[in-house]
């Protein structure tokens, strides 16, 4: 097939005119503050440019210097440190992610034993995105690890690509382990520093750089200050630099692991890197074809050119990283407002007319699908509101489902009544629930705080009418996650336990019921073997040996009297026998 040549480099001066009227034009649409680019070409920065302002508030310009958070861009780092770590014979990336980090844990046993790393670094491990569980930055990279094997999977292993920032971080956690450095410090020394990178890790790295962007997002068609969050999901996305440094990186993946005539890594290492694993899906686009992961790479065709590339997203930035190897192009692209179609318009753009072809038409086709956006917001809202089964009631008075409900990975909902309405907060969010229909309630949508806006969450009860769960939609493709109920009342109370220890009768069997030497409650029928009872609410207990059973305490005064047995086949009754001390 014949392709049309590329623009010969004297001419690339005659595009920057281009390329700053296209740059303004997309940039007032989306309401994007400032804008950086960079164009690596046969070796070399061609081009850097900066537009409009790094901080709206104090009239800042963006320079080619200006720092901006990368997002997921971070993550082409983390596979190339973990190559470099394979390279030295420290790991095996074929091999399970167990045999170098025993406390990886998924929930299936089997996908456990068999992710390798490369599975982490392709996400193909079956673990879907579950982001609500780092969101709330207030984990460190090191806590979330044990959190994992709590999260249900909702693929098997290599059976599709589910794109996951827990095993980016969980590969960040591997190279420290290996090599004996913190993420950061081995980055830094093997990579970065190499290249004459000036990069951070965090927001308050970021912030104290002179010249640092500051970010923006949008609502609906107004922007606002971006919020700030932290990423603790490092290895993942953290890595905030300037586009003139992202350019050196750019130049050691086109160099095949060269630069400026050293090499940082064997060619045959950078082809693995870029080497299609995993299978993402078709393009809407006829100009692109199938796209594929690499290794911290996204992998696909334009124009029948190979692209590696990677973008980043988080609330008020957005980048993107594109690389035709072949022709020995790069282009990168970062913005302080997130989400917008800005550096997708301009990397296409330039890649159109590097390689010599007519470009195509993206600003148009992005402001299209952006306006048809903004227009469908009433409709879909309409429809969440038409979806609400109206003139319903909450099945229970609102003090009955107020309590702390917990999850081993997404931690603790608290739901509490004030003012007469349900209050409900969770690992530092906080919002009043407003009662949707039935049992479940749900969050409001809020601009200017981290919160999961209209959050449907559901209390479930037991067959006695007990609340002793909620479930929330926190994963899109994963089912609900389920918050079970904490113990609370006189069940938790040490001295009501004490009370409660006796001999009981019900229709000629006995019951005795022992505290052990923990002071947890232990029930022994005539001729079954000892349960033990758990603490779930008021004056009742879980049989934690026999699903769906309960018993429950009754008396007065300070005595205990009675025992209700609340089982599948019925509600039963033992008396006590014993006089209580």
């Amino acid at each position: 097939m014949n392709r049309p040549a590329d623009i010969p480099h004297s001419a690339l001066a005659s595009l920057i005119p281009d390329i700053d009227r296209l740059a303004a034009e997309a940039m007032a649409v989306w309401k994007v503050p400032g804008v950086a680019l960079a164009i690596v070409r046969d070796g070399e920065v061609a081009l850097a440019r900066a537009y409009g302002q790094r901080n709206v508030e104090a009239d800042l310009p963006v320079t080619p210097h200006t720092q901006f958070v990368i997002c997921s861009i971070t993550k082409s780092f983390t596979a190339t440190a973990v190559a470099l770590l394979h390279n030295d014979g420290v790991l095996d990336w074929s091999k399970p992610v167990r045999d170098y980090l025993p406390e990886f844990r998924l929930s299936d046993a089997v996908a456990t034993e068999r992710v390798t790393i490369r599975d982490l670094l392709s996400h193909q491990s079956g673990l879907p995105r579950h982001d609500w569980v780092h969101l709330p930055s207030d984990l460190a990279p090191a806590e979330m690890l044990p959190l994992m094997r709590h999260l249900e999977l909702s693929r098997d292993i290599r059976t599709g690509w589910q794109y996951s920032n827990l095993c980016y971080n969980a590969a960040g956690l591997l190279i420290e382990r290996l090599s004996g450095k913190s993420f950061e410090d081995f980055v830094r020394e093997r990579l970065t520093d190499r290249l004459g990178m000036t990069v951070g890790f965090s927001l308050d790295e970021l912030e104290a750089v002179a010249d640092a962007a500051r970010p923006y997002m949008i609502h609906v068609d107004t922007r606002l200050p971006g919020l700030r969050l932290p990423i603790r999901v490092t290895a993942a996305g953290a890595i905030n630099t300037s586009v003139t440094d992202l350019a050196n990186w750019m130049r050691l993946h086109l160099g095949r692991g060269e630069f400026d005539g050293e090499r940082l890594l064997p060619a045959a290492l950078v082809e693995q890197l870029h080497t299609p694993l995993a299978h993402v899906g078709k393009s809407e686009f006829s100009e692109f074809g199938h796209g594929h992961y690499a290794l911290g790479f996204q992998s696909n065709t334009y124009h029948g050119d190979r692209l590696m590339w990677h973008g980043g997203g988080w609330n008020g930035w957005g980048s993107l990283m594109t690389l035709v190897p072949d022709a020995g192009i790069g282009v990168a692209v970062l913005t302080n407002r997130s989400p917008s179609a800005v550096p997708q318009i301009l990397a296409w753009y330039i890649v159109d007319r590097l390689r010599g072809r007519e470009p195509v038409d993206w600003f148009t086709r992005f402001h299209k699908v952006r306006n048809d956006f903004i227009a469908h917001i009433p409709a879909d809202k309409e429809a969440r509101e038409r979806a609400r089964h109206k003139d319903t009631q909450p099945a229970h008075v609102l003090s009955a489902y107020a309590a702390d409900y917990a999850h081993p990975a997404y931690g603790v909902m608290s739901v509490r009544v004030n003012d007469g309405a349900l209050h409900w907060s969770w690992r530092g969010m906080s919002a009043p629930l407003a009662h949707r229909h039935f049992e479940t309630f749900v969050t409001p949508e809020v601009v200017d705080r981290l919160l999961p806006d209209n959050l449907p969450i559901t209390f479930h009860t037991d067959r006695d009418g007990n609340i002793v769960h909620l479930s929330a939609p926190l994963e899109p493709t994963a089912k609900d996650i389920v918050f079970e109920r904490r113990a609370a009342g006189d069940c938790i109370d040490a001295a009501f336990r004490r009370r409660c220890a006796g001999h009981f009768n019900s229709g000629g069997v006995n019951h005795h019921v022992t505290l052990d030497a923990d002071g947890r409650l232990i029930l022994k029928p005539d001729f079954q073997p000892a349960y033990r009872l758990e603490p779930q609410q008021g004056r009742r207990f879980r049989i934690v040996e026999l699903d769906g059973f309960a018993v429950e305490f009754r008396g007065e005064d300070g005595k205990i009297d009675q025992i209700v047995f609340h089982q599948p086949n019925g509600v039963f009754v033992a008396d006590r026998v014993v006089d209580q001390e």
